[in-house]
């Protein structure tokens, strides 16, 4: 389990998750309600739709690295949390637009590494079943 590459991937990937409720996304001025600009930090934590879905990437990648003697369902929930960040990182993308000025912030990097990690994983994944498979094949 820990020997292996996507346990790297996975937990950087978890971390990375992790550390996208803390540093913000985005930075700007937004006009609220009362018609009035206001300097806000797009975090995580700012909307609950990508609250959830980071906090359910994180806690799919630790459930994965659990899951390391069952490489199929691995594989698909690794899959399913690539396709969950790409969305979320979409959802980020249409919160900018709600700011009237601003710019994305240095530590956006760390959400959109979290496809790269989970890509990475996936593919140590395969390549774990792969050589499982043709092992098997030469008994």
């Amino acid at each position: 389990m820990i020997q292996r590459i996507q346990t790297l991937w996975l937990t950087l990937a978890a971390l990375a998750s992790l550390l996208t409720l803390k540093f913000s996304f985005y930075s700007g001025n937004k006009i609220d309600a009362t018609k009035v600009k206001k300097w806000i930090e797009l975090t995580a934590t700012t909307n609950f739709i990508i609250l959830v879905l980071t906090v359910g990437i994180a806690v799919t990648a630790i459930i994965v690295i659990i899951l390391y003697k069952d490489r199929k369902m691995q594989f698909r929930l690794t899959v399913l949390s690539l396709v969950i960040s790409i969305l979320n990182l979409f959802l980020y993308y249409n919160e900018t637009k709600k700011f009237t000025e601003g710019n994305p912030d240095i530590t956006a990097l760390i959400s959109l590494v979290i496809p790269v990690f989970l890509f990475f994983a996936a593919r140590g994944i395969y390549k774990d079943d792969k050589l499982i498979k043709s092992a098997d094949r030469l008994r």
